[in-house]
């Protein structure tokens, strides 16, 4: 790791079910929910509330989100909530749970998911609203939510097809199929895998990568790449060279040629 992990002192949590640590400039967000770090309305509103303030941080350029213990990522969502039939309660739990992704699908930085174990249901669906997936070798990724009659709802359906295409997750949703962190890797849902205790480590890296690229450079070819989700590629290609352009309004601009052309490496300010 490139520095040792410190609590985030930056922001007081709305929840101990999210432990927030702060490691160069990453946050690293941990599911502390036992036994199966469940989400609930607690760990949902905490993550926009965290989400919304990390955007806000300068300091902060990527983010990973993992599960404690060895066993579970996150088991989803915490059924208990369903178990009366409350049509209202489901209506409402569904928005928290959209909310809560979304926002994480649209942090300012990159997001990057550690699967070290079970990522099940809205367990899935966090992960599918990183940038990046690293799953550990025995991982189990599935949306099981049919088998006890209820869907995806917080971007499953839509996230997953666009990552492995129809006919997979067809299979995961219609079927109930899980699958390891192997094969997950050959259907193009993770982008990488790795041997067990080695996820965390390895988001970890891939984070300290991000440290060394312009965060408004990232910003931008983010919005750009995610914008190939709901509109025709060539609409976009306007307004990426109007983001190019944009980009020399900024220090880190000429921060980043002047230290390439000096050969050190640059110093980055956020702005």
């Amino acid at each position: 790791m490139e520095h040792a992990l410190t609590p985030y002192t930056a922001l007081v949590p709305r929840t101990d079910k999210l432990v927030v640590q702060k490691v160069g400039h990453t946050a690293l967000v941990t599911i502390d929910n036992p036994p199966a770090n469940t989400w609930d309305t607690d760990t949902l509103h905490g993550l926009v509330e965290l989400i919304d303030h990390l955007n806000q941080d300068s300091d902060i350029y990527a983010l990973v989100i993992t599960g404690r213990g060895h066993r579970f990522f996150s088991a989803g969502a915490d059924l208990r909530m369903f178990a009366e039939g409350d049509k209202s309660q489901a209506r409402m739990i569904s928005r928290l749970f959209g909310q809560a992704f979304e926002a994480l699908r649209d942090f300012s930085g990159v997001s990057i998911a550690a699967i070290n174990g079970y990522a099940l249901g809205g367990g899935l669906e966090c992960a599918l609203a990183c940038d990046i997936r690293i799953a550990e070798r025995e991982a189990h990724l599935g949306l099981p939510e049919a088998s006890v009659g209820l869907l995806p709802c917080a971007g499953g359906t839509q996230a997953l097809a666009w990552l492995v295409g129809e006919g997979w997750a067809k299979r995961m949703i219609l079927c109930g199929e899980r699958i390891d962190g192997v094969k997950a890797e050959r259907i193009g849902l993770v982008e990488d895998v790795v041997e067990q205790g080695q996820a965390l480590p390895a988001a970890l890296r891939l984070a300290a990568q991000v440290s060394r690229q312009s965060p408004r450079a990232v910003g931008y070819s983010k919005h750009l790449i995610q914008a190939a989700r709901a509109r025709p590629i060539n609409t976009a290609l306007t307004e990426e060279r109007e983001r190019f352009v944009d980009l020399f309004d900024l220090e880190d601009t000429t921060e980043g040629v002047n230290a390439f052309l000096q050969k050190r490496p640059p110093q980055w300010r956020n702005r």
